[in-house]
């Protein structure tokens, strides 16, 4: 039966360890997040546009 139960830390102790590492990965990910507003757009380049017609 004992062994049973220490299965079963173990088992806590990994998904524990899983969702604090998933935690802190969404952290990093929201800490590096660039805001839409911030990106810059595309801006065409007309000579490329000049040369298709």
């Amino acid at each position: 039966m004992s062994g049973r139960d220490d299965n079963a830390l173990e088992n806590d102790s990994e998904a524990a360890e899983r969702e604090a590492a998933k935690q802190r990965l969404l952290a990093q990910a929201e800490a590096e997040r660039v805001p839409v507003e911030d990106m810059t757009r595309a801006v065409p380049d007309r000579r490329w546009r000049r040369d298709q017609r």
